[in-house]
């Protein structure tokens, strides 16, 4: 059966993006959420920041270290250290520009 766009269900499975890489992450989050004070969160715009996002903030910004330090401990490239530290910066710049609140989303492990 022909699908949409003129691929086969063969070349669609074979075109899908390769599973994410296993981030290694020891920081914990406080709390659920980073809010402004006075509002209840129910109130606020929520933007997600991963765990791995957060991991990368800590280990760039507030441990100083570099990126391609930062990604040997994670175990992943000094460039997927950048796309993560780049989205996680404009979240956490969106958030505090627009009183937006943070939240801390935590991927569930894959079911095998």
């Amino acid at each position: 059966m022909k699908q949409p766009f003129g691929g086969s269900r063969e070349q669609e499975r074979a075109m899908s993006p390769r599973p994410k890489k296993k981030r290694l992450c020891c920081g914990q989050f406080c709390g659920r959420a980073y809010k402004p004070s006075g509002t209840p969160l129910q109130e606020l715009r929520h933007i997600a920041i991963q765990e791995d996002e957060l991991e990368v903030l800590r280990l760039c910004d507030f441990e100083g270290l570099f990126q391609v330090q930062a990604g040997e401990r994670m175990g992943v490239s000094r460039g997927t250290v950048q796309r993560m530290l780049t989205s996680a910066r404009r979240k956490v710049a969106e958030a505090l520009s627009t009183g937006a609140a943070l939240v801390f989303a935590v991927e569930e492990p894959p079911e095998e």
